[in-house]
């Protein structure tokens, strides 16, 4: 059984930074695009940021500049760096990988829990 857990959020002030971390843990896999994906206080899910096993990266237009995604594939980990955060920043950040179970042809899409990100002064 795979898991992704995030951690990293909470409360920060307007301008400020956080780091979230999110580790794939479980059975032997392999992992492809992981990304962080995140749903203000009503309303709906929308992409963040991605990025592949090869190192490519997208932002979405609101975190260009800002924040920075990353990855340690030692690690099975995904990092998002978080600057200059906004009151609009918050929302619950969920982590979201493509793993392959070992032994399996199939891709399977995975999502984390979520973590709590809340600018606010």
């Amino acid at each position: 059984q795979v898991q992704l857990v995030e951690s990293g959020g909470g409360l920060v002030q307007p301008g400020g930074s956080l780091r979230l971390s999110c580790a794939a843990s479980g059975s032997a896999f392999s992992i492809y695009t992981m990304g962080w994906y995140r749903q203000p206080p009503g309303k709906q899910r929308e992409l963040v940021a991605t990025i592949t096993s090869a190192g490519s990266t997208n932002y979405a237009d609101s975190a260009k500049g800002r924040f920075t995604i990353s990855r340690d594939n030692a690690k099975n980990t995904v990092y998002l760096q978080m600057n200059s955060l906004k009151p609009e920043d918050t929302a619950v950040y969920y982590c979201n990988a493509d793993l392959r179970p070992l032994g399996s042809a199939t891709v399977v899409n995975y999502w984390g829990k979520g973590t709590l990100v809340t600018v606010s002064s």
